[in-house]
């Protein structure tokens, strides 16, 4: 009679070998895996409660309007109402903030550019660091959470009105 020999899953070797890599999701799926890490995959019981809790079909957004910003008491309504949104939703939608519809476009074509380029620049960025003021990594909270997301991020911080240009990546 054979043996059934038990493989143990290391779960944090797995996790450490994949941010090792510094190439994110995207380098993951560029390198044509056939099978998603373990780490990816959410539990059943996970999945089978978000079923039960999907009867919500009509939930919206939470939408902050940014009008009427420079009153002090509109002002105090919308800190309020991103708080509020903040706390229960974790996101939400502002609108009428006046950042033209162009500089959206562009700011997403610049985030696609970047995704598309050479892995070696965007692995110069790959970080834990909170400090830096740019970082590209996998999920933040990649090494504490049950189940990772299948994304990379890119944030840049500046605190500055006018932040020095070179601090960006440059998007070929």
């Amino acid at each position: 009679m054979a043996s059934i020999t038990s493989v143990s899953y290391d779960r944090t070797k797995e996790l450490k070998q994949f941010d090792d890599t510094k190439a994110g999701v995207k380098g993951l799926v560029d390198t044509g895996i056939l099978n998603i890490p373990k780490f990816f995959v959410r539990p059943a019981e996970d999945l089978a409660a978000d079923e039960l809790n999907s009867g919500h079909k009509n939930i919206e957004v939470p939408i902050i309007d940014l009008s009427n910003i420079g009153d002090s008491i509109r002002r105090q309504e919308i800190v309020n109402e991103i708080r509020i949104a903040s706390e229960e939703w974790g996101f939400f939608q502002v609108i009428n903030h006046g950042i033209p519809l162009s500089v959206l476009d562009e700011m997403i074509e610049a985030t696609r550019l970047f995704n598309e380029q050479d892995l070696e620049l965007k692995m110069g960025l790959y970080s834990r660091d909170d400090a830096k003021k740019v970082i590209f990594n996998s999920n933040s909270d990649l090494y504490t959470s049950q189940s990772a997301d299948w994304r990379d991020t890119l944030r840049l911080t500046s605190f500055e009105s006018n932040p020095d240009s070179s601090d960006l990546p440059p998007v070929y």
